[in-house]
């Protein structure tokens, strides 16, 4: 049976791209309709040339003989959404205390800072949150300084002891002294204060 144009236009495509790659509806938008290129991929979905991941994002999937489909961090797939809609995002919470190895607990929610729209996008069992926040908060430099900023506000500055605050110096050296100087200014004086402190 012949694909139809729409799905056909997919597929060939699809060729031309990397396996693993996260896609969505708007990257076929040149295809034809929304409505054609949604209906396209969920005929690709259920002939698993695709995997849907959530509403309108998909995979197109790495596969491993032994481990099966690969699939993407769902920190992997709130980047690749981040790219898609051209907008910045910022760990926040205990997403960002994990990724800087202050906690071993891994969320079921992610929550970004955005300067896009504020929405939740369910990924399997997890959620992708995401909180539009002002410019200020996403003028930050560097990708650790702005992420231990989160960090300190999610633990509080009474909850904050020594031993952590030893890490997250030792977590600061690996930043370049003109972001931390820069990230500094943007954060509340508490925290402003630990950040000068380790340049």
């Amino acid at each position: 049976m012949e694909r139809p144009i729409v799905e056909n236009k997919i597929f060939e495509s699809l060729k031309s791209r990397q396996k693993g790659v996260v896609i969505f509806v708007s990257d076929f938008s040149d295809y034809g309709s929304a409505e054609s290129v949604k209906k396209a991929l969920l005929r690709l979905n259920e002939k698993e040339t695709i995997v849907r991941l959530a509403h309108g994002i998909y995979l197109y999937p790495k596969v491993d003989k032994e481990l099966g489909i690969l699939f993407p961090s769902t920190e992997d797939i709130a980047l690749a959404i981040a790219r898609r809609d051209k907008v910045r995002i910022i760990p926040t919470g205990v997403q960002a205390l994990n990724k800087l190895g202050l906690s071993t607990q891994v969320p079921m929610k992610l929550v970004y800072l955005t300067d896009g729209g504020t929405r939740n996008i369910k990924v399997g069992k997890r959620t992708i949150s995401f909180k539009n926040t002002s410019p200020k908060n996403l003028f930050m430099k560097g990708e650790i300084s702005s992420m231990v900023i989160q960090a300190l506000k999610t633990i509080g500055n009474s909850q904050l002891d020594d031993s952590t605050l030893l890490k997250i110096q030792n977590i600061l050296k690996k930043e370049k002294k003109d972001n931390i100087i820069n990230d500094a200014k943007l954060a509340p004086v508490w925290i402003s204060k630990i950040l000068t402190q380790t340049i």
